[in-house]
């Protein structure tokens, strides 16, 4: 069967997040985590396939996509599923026909110098083996796509080489041929001018364009080879990946979506979803600025900013929080102006007289000078500070004791107030914090106050300081559809995020009672 010839209305999008992203330094997914990642790339953020392993590499790999594919089987999506195989004649086939996969990458050399160099062979000789591996796979009932790995370079400096590999594989059952920027060294024009002459020599072949990002260029390079014509693009969850990493999955779809007016199956509101799991299964944490999913890129720092914003959404562009299921804030420091604070104490439901929002706000300016971070949910203790309310903050740990010991579960003895009531709680968990939470959550309940979902727990100590430095506990939590983060500030690392926690309780009675 010849490379399918039919055209296709949407451009289809490899996810290989679980394959070339695994292979950033560090990296390891486990069998769980790598079906958790296939399950919400598929069925929510909806990618057309999915890359999720190369085959033979190791047993616990084996177990991992027998794992999905079990799932995969159940949920009729087998077809979804790829992996990448080698020119070995059978030993790919049989490893994806052993786990259940019926499709192979098969990975050629897409330039002479790999031909000749790293495999030692005449391109006559590479052809032939690649043609026995493919032939090996339609009788075994495996469809085969084809990478040319080093395309970029191959292009380049050995464009024969290229043009007869591709007339070799024309006549062979490939899908699909996949062109990838193995070292990252395209740029966008010479992108664009390949995929033209690429699409123009062959205009019936399945082409797709496989991005790396050395020169931080693997979007640019995706957006100019859909803009050439290409009619798959690969690409990871957070632009994981080898060195630089790939093509972003978000930064590809979102651009492409608003720039060139093409379309793809993908659910935009699930990518920051995917991105955190990413995020938490990976260890790797992206740049607070990173495009589309960076915990930064909605806030709104300077002043004249928030009150645009406030006026009439002057500074929103097409990228508006909502349509990836996210939300604007506003941030406090010393570049905040008389909207961002506004618009942080309505969202705490807090009102303050024109004067005390002065006084509140050269308060902010003089801490962000100081290089403190304030969150909107500090403004309740700022609040009280600076006025001196007569009135304590509702929620209060009176006494924590948590301890620990080496090879036994930790344990915390908890006692807490809120409205003239003590009331205690033992408990014991996988480490000081979770020992505390366990015993948090059984007060809580006792006093009828909702139990938050923690998102994120990151703790932060100044470079080049001693041991008893202050330890910086920011942690994020869902409280229903708001996303809220909160800081706490300790010489212990357990008290720090047990101070970022009661802020966040008193924040939750806050905006259910709008007391400050």
């Amino acid at each position: 069967m010849p490379i399918n010839k039919m055209k296709i209305a949407k451009i289809e999008i490899m996810d290989t997040t679980l394959r070339d992203g695994e292979q950033m330094q560090n990296v390891s997914y486990t069998p769980e985590e790598k079906l958790t990642l296939s399950k919400i790339l598929l069925t929510e953020v909806k990618v057309d396939r999915l890359e999720v392993t190369s085959a033979r590499v190791s047993e616990g790999e084996k177990q991992s996509v027998l794992k999905m594919l079990n799932w995969a089987n159940e949920a009729d999506l087998v077809d979804k599923f790829e992996i990448l195989g080698f020119i070995d004649k059978n030993k790919s086939v049989d490893w994806a026909k052993s786990v259940g996969i019926k499709r192979i990458n098969l990975l050629t050399k897409g330039s002479l110098k790999h031909c000749t160099e790293q495999l030692k062979k005449t391109p006559e000789q590479h052809i032939k083996d690649i043609q026995e591996t493919i032939f090996y796979a339609a009788e075994n009932g495996i469809q085969i796509n084809v990478y040319l790995e080093d395309f970029s370079n191959g292009i380049k400096t050995s464009a024969d080489y290229v043009y007869n590999l591709i007339d070799a594989l024309l006549d062979l059952p490939v899908k699909r041929i996949m062109l990838p920027d193995t070292l990252g060294i395209f740029n966008p024009f010479e992108t664009f001018e390949c995929i033209t002459d690429i699409i123009k020599r062959y205009p019936t072949t399945h082409f797709d364009f496989h991005s790396h990002n050395d020169y931080g260029l693997a979007t640019a390079n995706a957006i100019a080879a859909i803009k050439a014509g290409i009619q798959g693009i690969h690409a990871t969850v957070n632009g994981m990946g080898e060195r630089a990493g790939n093509g972003s999955l978000d930064e590809i779809v979102v651009s492409a979506k608003d720039f060139l007016a093409v379309d793809f199956n993908i659910n935009e509101k699930k990518l920051h979803k995917v991105s955190q799991c990413v995020e938490m299964f990976s260890g790797q944490r992206m740049a607070v600025n990173k495009p589309i999913y960076g915990k930064n890129v909605f806030t709104q720092t300077a002043g004249i900013h928030a009150d645009g914003d406030k006026k009439g959404n002057l500074y929103e562009n097409q990228l508006v929080p909502a349509r990836f299921d996210r939300k604007r804030k506003y941030a406090l420091g010393k570049l905040s102006g008389k909207a961002n604070l506004e618009m942080s104490l309505q969202e705490l439901s807090i009102e303050l007289t024109e004067e005390e929002k002065k006084v509140l706000l050269r308060k902010i300016i003089d801490l962000g000078d100081k290089k403190e971070v304030i969150t909107t949910e500090d403004l309740p203790y700022l609040i009280k500070d600076i006025f001196e309310t007569t009135e304590d903050l509702p929620f209060k740990v009176m006494h924590c004791s948590i301890n620990s010991t080496y090879e036994l579960k930790s344990v915390a003895a908890v006692q807490c107030s809120y409205k003239d009531k003590l009331v205690d709680a033992y408990a014991n968990g996988d480490g000081g914090y979770d020992a505390f939470m366990n015993a948090l959550r059984e007060i809580l309940e006792k006093f009828h106050i909702k139990v938050p979902q923690l998102l994120d727990y990151e703790i932060t100590i100044p470079p080049g300081v001693k041991t008893n430095a202050l330890v910086q506990a920011t942690i994020s939590w869902q409280i229903d559809s708001n996303i809220i983060t909160t800081i706490g500030i300790n010489p212990d690392q357990n008290m720090a995020a047990i101070e970022a926690t009661v802020k966040l309780i008193n924040a939750i009675i806050s905006q259910n009672t709008g007391h400050c």
